[in-house]
């Protein structure tokens, strides 16, 4: 009777564990205020599996349906709100293959690269271009390099017959002419400005970014972990406000291809600055894993490439190099018509 009684108890303590984490989780991942950047920067899909562990063992000690109920809440919600799961709706899509990307609706396309390359550096020494160069890019954005480290890129792509700009510790290489640059920006600010100008003629602008290096403090139950990730976020946010109001500024109009390592999930709110006028890529198209960081075991989409309405994407998917701690994310787009 006693033994009943204790397994009732643990069972509803275990549901309303369950339940007051769920309302948590609602709340912060849909309302993401800067003071639970903490709580949000772990995936969605790390505090769904807690909850359904914790549903779970309600269950064992209850054997009540209501257990179950919060169970199917929980895979719900990680498979609404997570954006691993975002690429579900992109079932049936083709991913990119290493080579020529090809053409769609009658058009070449435009294939984007971003890749953090560790300053050639991971695991001691190492050269991701051979990994880049298997996939024939026409736009390569890179961050965490040295200038002799673009040049060899643009080198081995294109043979001298590319172009390559690099600006702080970013940057550009294209197979087309680089026609303007806009720099310099703020002290310490990294983030890189070009326009490319096609064979054809058409002009598009792209913007390289390395937004301020997350923090990596997860220690919850200390208050300076909940003030480091507040203020790590809000130097992100000034940083890309800063991007888009100088993109505004200097290329009204414009084609746009934006991408980087931002350093920020999806669902950080400054992506609401793209909103309006920029698609991710991954989310119209993408296929696979699309995590990016780390390469061992990419938790975090931080590495992306959204682009204006003036282009489409046909495919996209993140790769796996040995020869950075990021994965790279190979974009196809369909240029204007």
């Amino acid at each position: 009777m006693k033994s009943s009684r204790l397994r009732r108890r643990a069972g509803w303590f275990f549901i309303g564990l369950s339940v007051l984490l769920h309302l948590v989780t609602l709340f912060a991942f849909a309302q993401q205020p800067d003071k639970l950047a903490a709580y949000t920067v772990i995936p969605i899909w790390v505090w769904g599996g807690i909850g359904l562990f914790l549903s779970i063992v309600a269950f064992w000690f209850l054997r009540a349906p209501l257990s179950l109920f919060i169970t199917g809440i929980w895979a719900m919600t990680i498979l609404l709100e997570a954006d691993e799961a975002r690429v579900i709706a992109n079932i049936g899509k083709s991913r990119p293959a290493p080579g020529h990307a090809g053409t769609e609706d009658g058009r070449e396309l435009i294939r984007v690269i971003t890749l953090n390359c560790k300053y050639f550096s991971y695991n001691g020494v190492s050269d991701p271009s051979p990994d880049i160069r298997r996939w024939n890019p026409d736009v390569v954005l890179l961050q965490e390099v040295h200038p002799h480290h673009v040049r060899r890129i643009a080198d081995l792509l294109y043979e001298g017959r590319g172009d390559y700009r690099i600006y702080a510790t970013n940057g550009i290489v294209t197979r087309w002419s680089i026609r303007r640059e806009v720099n310099p920006q703020p002290s310490g600010f990294r983030v890189q400005q070009a326009t490319i100008r096609t064979d054809d003629g058409v002009d598009f602008e792209v913007v390289n970014l390395h937004l301020a290096s997350a923090a990596t403090d997860l220690r919850l139950w200390r208050r300076d972990c909940w003030r480091t990730h507040r203020v790590n976020r809000a130097v992100r946010l000034r940083e890309l406000g800063i991007a888009v109001s100088i993109l505004g500024g200097t290329a009204p109009g414009y084609p746009v291809i934006l991408g980087g390592d931002f350093n920020a999930p999806p669902s950080d709110p400054m992506f609401g600055l793209l909103k309006g006028d920029f698609e991710d890529a991954f989310t119209n198209a993408g296929t696979g894993w699309g995590n990016t960081y780390h390469r061992r075991i990419p938790i975090h989409r931080i590495d992306q490439i959204h682009h204006s309405r003036h282009f489409r994407t046909a495919r996209c998917t993140a790769v796996t190099t040995r020869q950075s701690d990021h994965r790279m994310v190979v974009a196809d787009l369909i240029p204007p018509g």
